[in-house]
């Protein structure tokens, strides 16, 4: 009934890793590889999915905003680096807006709420998909068009999928994030309040959350463009990924 999370790497202020929708800690697996040891990680399944599949009333970004910071909480970690993906990065956005000063530090990864645009038929045949060739075709589509989807990744979604229950927690979540066609979106006036660094990732082949949605941030944040990579960058572009990680963690 709790949340699943790997922890890995040295000491000090940690760099808390949330996935996307429909992932678990695993999306981050190549990105922690490239970090290398001496980064503290935690890197949790978001309620719902993989190890925190049974997690109470799972499915809504604020759910599981309240969720990993009561974790954090709990584990003693008053000051962190914060991450997310996708679905992920509404989560962390969430957690940074009600204790900025908690958070040293968050990076975005084609973050939901930015817009309310949103791909739902793509999410919902990611949510359903069964066999290992479903899942690649999806993540395909998610993908740029020159990036190879690694057979890792198709392993670790059907090993997911796997889980009883898994599928239909997939469909109520997504259900909740854009069965109307559309997302939800954070306030553009608690985006322009936070006074931490943010840097904001997105590929401009990104076919689930238009790239468009990071033209019009707050002047301070920071905005790294992939014009080659799509919606999956941290399975696309581990090595890049990291070392923007790399340097907020350092810098800050």
């Amino acid at each position: 009934m709790g949340l699943a999370v790997r922890e890995t790497g040295g000491e000090g202020e940690p760099l808390v890793l949330l996935h996307g929708f429909g992932g678990t800690h695993r999306a981050w697996n190549q990105v922690v590889a490239a970090l290398g040891q001496g980064t503290r990680v935690l890197a949790y399944d978001l309620p719902g999915h993989g190890g925190s599949l049974d997690f109470p009333d799972a499915g809504p970004a604020p759910v599981a905003a309240r969720a990993i910071a009561a974790d954090l909480q709990a584990r003693g970690c008053g000051r962190f680096h914060l991450a997310g993906h996708s679905f992920g990065g509404a989560v962390a956005t969430l957690i940074a807006m009600r204790a900025p000063g908690q958070v040293a530090s968050l990076t975005l990864f084609a973050p939901g709420g930015f817009g309310p645009e949103i791909n739902a038929p793509l999410l919902k045949s990611y949510a359903e998909a069964r066999s290992a060739e479903e899942v690649e075709a999806c993540l395909a589509m998610m993908s740029g068009p020159d990036c190879a989807i690694p057979s890792d990744v198709v392993e670790a979604a059907m090993t997911m999928r796997a889980l009883p229950d898994q599928i239909s927690m997939l469909r109520r979540i997504w259900q909740m994030i854009a069965g109307e066609g559309s997302q939800g979106t954070l306030p553009r006036d608690g985006l322009a309040g936070l006074d931490l660094p943010v840097r904001v990732v997105w590929g401009g082949f990104d076919a689930v959350l238009p790239a468009r949605q990071s033209d019009d941030l707050p002047p301070l944040f920071a905005r790294h463009f992939f014009p080659g990579l799509g919606h999956m960058l941290p399975e696309e572009a581990p090595a890049d990924m990291a070392r923007i990680l790399q340097f907020a963690v350092c810098r800050n």
